[in-house]
């Protein structure tokens, strides 16, 4: 029997606004996550691709429960954990864990590294400042900090070491589940590769799985075995990393890796998307993305398309996408 998916997200939907001001027309919510589906498997990290304001953060959010879904499930190791009160829900999802994608607006600036990181544990409900102490710690030491980080304050500290830091404020809490909103965003080179190994170790030695959000193609190719790919919302494609970059399904998908800076000159997909996103307040019936897509046709305008499992593996959101089928292609590097 293959093993039960450590978290289950079924047609998750996130709500934001639709307040109505005084005396003023009321506003129409945005949709920021619509009916997303997926399941993550225990040790994985699953990338979530796609361009700003597709709505990754907000659905990396609601996972948590910083953000309230609006409809839907999320089962985390088959138990439910939406739709409960805040204090349940804190409770019943304390092995999901979130590192934010500002890590100096994530730190307290009054506040020592070692005092950000106890917090935690104190709302966490770790009595013992002694075992708060030896956790800190052991902490630090795991994501290869000197244990002189812990009296000194966020301005002090580099960009790389600022991320180890909310890393660290993370795994004190021994998670189960650690979802990445742009891990590497700010970072050098040099710095993005120490952390990406970083990661990679905690992954293995500490039996995490990561929700992996990104911009960064080249990153997510490296860090990721199976990619969900955003727009809008609602995930277009969703498959093994491989087959995403090798022979991309969905128009949107296509036009990120043809948008993805390259080394190898001459070597670029065609481009199949034109033009801005729609405000996300009026997004177009049908297929969100008809109105910039080249081959769009009425057909699209009809209905929402549905994730469909597609013979090779994987699943894609186009009513056309056997028409528009394309040899595989070289992927940006």
């Amino acid at each position: 029997m293959p093993e039960a998916p450590l978290l289950e997200v079924e047609a998750l939907r996130t709500l934001l606004g639709g307040e109505r001001p005084f005396l003023r027309a009321p506003r129409p919510p945005v949709r920021a996550v619509d009916g997303v589906s997926f399941t993550v498997r225990g040790g994985e990290i699953l990338g979530v691709v796609g361009e700003s304001g597709c709505g990754k953060s907000t659905l990396g959010r609601t996972i948590l429960g910083i953000q309230r879904e609006s409809a839907g499930v999320i089962r985390l190791d088959g138990r439910v954990v939406s739709g409960l009160a805040p204090r349940t829900a804190r409770q019943a999802r304390r092995d999901i864990q979130y590192v934010h994608q500002d890590a100096g607006a994530a730190l307290d600036p009054w506040w020592s590294a070692g005092r950000s990181i106890e917090e935690a544990l104190v709302v966490s409900g770790v009595a013992s400042g002694s075992e708060r102490a030896a956790r800190i710690d052991r902490v630090l030491t795991a994501v290869g900090l000197d244990l002189g980080v812990k009296h000194r304050y966020p301005h002090e500290l580099s960009g790389g070491q600022l991320r180890r830091v909310t890393l660290a404020r993370v795994l004190v809490l021994a998670p189960r589940l650690v979802i990445l909103d742009e891990p590497t965003s700010g970072l050098d080179l040099s710095v993005q590769a120490t952390v990406l190994r970083l990661l990679r170790d905690l992954l293995r030695d500490l039996g995490l799985t990561y929700v992996f959000i990104s911009h960064d193609l080249s990153v997510v190719r490296q860090m990721c075995a199976r990619v969900a790919i955003m727009y809008l919302g609602r995930i277009v494609e969703l498959a093994d990393t491989a087959r995403i970059f090798a022979a991309p399904a969905h128009p949107y998908t296509r036009a990120l890796l043809a948008a993805a800076p390259g080394l190898t000159p001459g070597v670029k997909l065609a481009t199949t998307v034109a033009g801005e996103p729609p405000t996300p307040t009026a997004v177009p019936s049908g297929c969100a993305l008809r109105t910039r897509c080249v081959h769009a046709r009425e057909i699209c305008a009809a209905a929402v398309p549905a994730l469909e499992s597609m013979e090779a593996g994987g699943a894609v959101a186009c009513v056309r996408w056997r028409e528009l089928a394309a040899p595989a292609a070289p992927a940006p590097r």
